[in-house]
């Protein structure tokens, strides 16, 4: 059977359906439609230094620069594309919107000057549960597509913590202190630092993996996330 008509068999058998709208994809389309990647509520906080997500870290830790990609409030739409990567197993998805959101930063001076692209990690015993950590396929398709070095192994999570859902934001920063370490401190010596994550609420794993970072000598941080609430 020639490759078009197994596609448009798979197709018929096993439609690909938008994460957002529901609606069937066209064969040029992954995951998301175009009309929902339009759409997209973006913040377009890269072109804002003094925005709201940056403000979060204010007086907490010294980063250089932060932004969200998109807004999204619970019930909306947008939040079945996080649940979607989060949740359901399409960590291609993280791949996909983060090369999107590496083309918004590539417009952004102090965003494409970074040296190394770094994900969140999970502790090892929740990444095998889940199968896949998301902060990392996204951090994937910021790298590809800023053509940035993407440290994968470096920062780890020493610490397994409980959830971070319906903690105060004292709670979240004493459940996520010292949690983290550097496999090779030297390696982000001097060097400017893309933090990466899904979702930023009130920061404090962000800031807990900053501080890691910055113990190291001339190192900074700037951080990234797929959404913010």
């Amino acid at each position: 059977m020639n490759t078009p008509i197994l596609f448009y068999l798979t197709e018929l058998l096993f439609p690909r359906l938008c994460v957002v709208c529901g609606d069937k994809l066209i064969e040029q389309e992954q995951w998301i439609c175009l009309h929902c990647l339009h759409h997209i509520p973006r913040t377009n906080y890269h072109l804002e230094p003094n925005n709201r997500v940056a403000q979060l870290f204010y007086g907490r830790v010294q980063i250089e620069y932060a932004t969200s990609f998109f807004y999204f409030s619970k019930g909306s739409k947008y939040q079945s594309l996080l649940h979607s990567l989060k949740y359901k197993g399409m960590k291609e998805l993280g791949e996909e919107i983060g090369k999107h959101f590496g083309i918004d930063l590539l417009q952004s001076p102090e965003f494409s000057s970074v040296d190394v692209i770094c994900p969140v990690p999970l502790h090892p015993s929740k990444e095998k549960k889940r199968g896949y950590n998301q902060s990392w396929w996204i951090a994937s398709g910021l790298a590809r597509q800023m053509q940035k070095e993407l440290s994968d192994n470096n920062l780890k999570r020493v610490t397994a913590t409980e959830t971070q859902t319906r903690k105060s934001r004292f709670a979240r920063w004493q459940n996520v202190e010292g949690i983290f370490e550097l496999r090779e401190p030297e390696a982000f010596s001097g060097k400017h630092i893309l933090l990466v994550d899904d979702v930023v609420t009130t920061g404090s794993t962000l800031e807990a993996c900053a501080q890691t970072i910055l113990s190291q000598t001339n190192a900074k941080v700037s951080i990234v996330t797929l959404a913010t609430a």
